[in-house]
């Protein structure tokens, strides 16, 4: 089954191009909302799956917060129009700037990862004469079943507090006079399908929570982080993740304090499957044993298959001739631009069009300038008609 397109829209189009079917987004969200408002958790959206300033203004009109990652995504989140209430900031390496920025827009919670950021987000409330609201982010030691580049929750990782030295950590914290600790936050990796893995970062949190109340501390909120996976070989059948699913294991197995509140931080499973990579056959190259099929897009375009050897469902929209399998690769002058090998395609032909599908998380996003290529616009579903 093939996603519904414009073609003779598309045809008028110069590609490569990102297509975000927009009631796939609406429908996504509703259910999104739904599920929150069931289960009494506060959303903050993770800008860094798509910034794409008309995703978020649709996302933010849901009355979901924002969860940003660099200065950059601040100021995205501050111009679509989110309220600093809802406004989260994570990221290992925070600069000054980026700092005083959520500081001057009075955030509602800086999530930090160590101690040297603490003295330093201390040292620049009080110069103006703030107090910032912080949450530790605490690296559980909980492995996920993904890919090794997107786990953060293990020993190894560059991310978050590791137990064996949160009571220290505490200790600096409470002295901190510009530091008012309000929360704990945990992330333990993205594209995330397995329940079970999200059911052990709660019963690790729950453990944390009883070293807490050993010590007599409470904080206002938990914070699991995202991690939720979408279907990535079947975008029509499963369009919309099992959120109902994943906060009910939440809810189930996390242990909340009275007056504690869950906040998490999807993104992917937002937006991914409302986006197409939409790009045109160059040529039909015969190798020696392969058939390939060149694009006009490439990883400059997608840099998921290049960089997490990830899958991408790959139809010819052109095409209902009968099938045949093809290695599938962009322009770039690099070998790792290859975006799938023998790929089952309906007979393609130079100027067939192609679409890559879910790439509405981390296409747009991670997208370059490499080989000083322009950088592909955005067409909405709203503006054309299927």
């Amino acid at each position: 089954m093939k996603g519904c397109f414009p073609l003779s829209s598309f045809n008028s189009l110069r590609t490569p191009f990102y297509y975000y079917d927009l009631d796939v987004l609406r429908s996504t969200l509703d259910l999104l909302r739904k599920e929150a408002d069931r289960n009494e958790m506060e959303v903050h959206y993770a800008v860094k799956a798509n910034a794409n300033p008309r995703i978020l203004d649709i996302i933010r009109a849901y009355g979901f917060g924002a969860d940003c990652v660099s200065g950059g995504e601040l100021q995205a989140a501050f111009q679509a129009g989110f309220p600093a209430s809802g406004l989260v900031f994570a990221g290992v390496g925070k600069a000054d700037w980026e700092i005083d920025l959520g500081l001057e827009g009075n955030i509602f919670c800086f999530n930090v990862e160590s101690v040297p950021e603490l003295e330093v987000i201390d040292q620049r409330a009080g110069a103006m004469g703030k107090k910032a609201g912080v949450a530790l982010r605490i690296n559980p030691n909980v492995q996920a079943d993904t890919h090794h580049y997107i786990t953060t929750g293990v020993n190894d990782s560059k991310f978050g507090i590791s137990l064996q030295s949160l009571d220290e950590v505490l200790d600096i914290c409470l002295k901190l006079p510009h530091i008012e600790l309000i929360g704990l936050h945990f992330h333990i990796g993205s594209q995330i399908t397995e329940m079970d893995n999200f059911a052990g970062l709660c019963a690790r949190v729950n453990e944390i929570q009883n070293l807490l109340d050993r010590r007599r501390l409470f904080v206002q909120h938990i914070n699991l982080g995202g991690g939720l996976g979408v279907d990535y070989h079947y975008p029509d059948q499963v369009p919309v993740p099992d959120f109902a699913g994943y906060m009910q294991t939440l809810r189930r197995m996390l242990v909340l304090r009275p007056g504690q509140s869950l906040h998490i931080e999807p993104g992917r499973s937002v937006v991914a499957q409302c986006g197409s990579l939409i790009s045109k056959v160059l040529y039909i190259k015969k190798g020696l044993q392969n058939e390939f099929v060149i694009l006009d897009a490439g990883m400059t375009e997608l840099i998921r298959p290049a960089l997490y050897q990830a899958y991408h469902k790959i139809e010819n929209i052109s095409s209902e001739e009968p099938e045949q399998k093809y290695d599938v690769v962009g322009p770039i002058c690099e070998s790792s631009d290859c975006f799938g090998k023998q790929v089952v395609l309906n007979k393609t032909r130079r100027g067939d069009l192609i679409a890559i599908r879910s790439t509405g998380a981390y296409g747009e996003t991670m997208a370059s300038n490499y080989n000083l290529r322009p950088k592909a616009p955005a067409v909405f579903s709203d503006d054309l008609r299927c």
